[in-house]
């Protein structure tokens, strides 16, 4: 049993990480439908600045629990922006363009930026240190549920709760649903479809920043194609809740991060991608909108 609960945290822990970054693309697909396939650059982009900042506060002193704070700050603005320039750059000149095209101009940013990074940074993995304290109140369960699984976790739901209340009860949330359902004619009710969009991109930004901090620090070590992995990893939770449904890319972020944890536990961790992945086809066999989402009625 207790081999299961450490299983199941674990799968909690990825799930959560997962969640967070797969936020992002269903965000950005239920408002505009493009597939953002840069995102995970965005994730990495994040772990990358937190690094460096938590480097500079490390040398002139700072404790640990003000060091990920501030580096989490430092890391959500700059992802922000970058997912702000992104949309901007990348994206808005091909709205109306045929969808393949942002597709590729997707693809082609997650490639600049991982070479960009790789060309500034290094290519070789980078340890990141941990910079969450111990937290002694877990005791006994801290075999299941270290001090790091536990951050991620909390953060993720809270993150998750507040994302959720400022969709269904801000005024720019309730102009993103506006969007989302009828672009033209919220544009025809006077809403600002551009800033919404581009709002989007800023929010899933830096939830992805968010997630790139946290699981950094819980690994240990980053390099600059952690992006493309956890990016694949997460757009796959968004399809098997439903793309362009937040709470299917919660539901999706944790199954899937249970299913990789219990099949690692109980199977080999070398088949840990292929039980993903299978999950994924079945979901999309028997139902191909995604577990919580809706399959659109085309009008003639």
């Amino acid at each position: 049993m207790e081999y299961f609960l450490e299983l199941f945290f674990s799968g909690l822990t990825r799930g959560s990480i997962y969640a967070l970054i797969a936020l992002g693309y269903t965000m950005v697909y239920g408002i505009i439908e493009l597939i953002n396939f840069a995102h995970g650059e965005i994730y990495m982009i994040g772990a990358f600045v937190g690094l460096v900042v938590a480097g500079i506060l490390t040398s002139f002193g700072f404790p640990a629990a003000s060091i990920i704070i501030l580096a989490s700050i430092a890391a959500i603005i700059y992802a922000a922006a970058y997912g702000f320039t992104l949309e901007k750059i990348a994206y808005r000149p091909l709205r109306d363009a045929p969808r393949l095209s942002p597709l590729i101009s997707a693809i082609g940013m997650s490639i600049f930026l991982q070479n960009y990074v790789m060309l500034s940074q290094t290519s070789d993995f980078l340890s990141f240190p941990n910079l969450i304290p111990e937290f002694h109140f877990l005791g006994k369960y801290e075999s299941m549920v270290g001090s790091s699984d536990f951050v991620i976790i909390v953060v993720a739901a809270v993150v998750m709760v507040a994302l959720n209340l400022f969709i269904k009860f801000t005024r720019m949330g309730k102009a993103m649903r506006a969007t989302a359902q009828n672009r033209k004619m919220a544009m025809l009710v006077g809403i600002n479809v551009d800033q919404v969009i581009s709002a989007t991109f800023v929010i899933g930004s830096a939830l992805a920043a968010v997630g790139g901090i946290l699981i950094a620090s819980h690994i240990g070590q980053i390099n600059f194609f952690i992006g493309f992995i956890a990016g694949i990893k997460a757009f796959t939770a968004a399809v098997l809740g439903g793309i362009g449904s937040i709470p299917g890319a919660m539901l999706g972020g944790l199954i899937l991060g249970w299913t990789e944890s219990f099949c690692t536990g109980y199977v080999s961790s070398d088949y840990e991608d292929v039980f993903a992945f299978a999950l994924l086809v079945l979901i999309l066999i028997f139902r191909p909108s995604g577990l919580l989402g809706k399959a659109k009625t085309q009008k003639v």
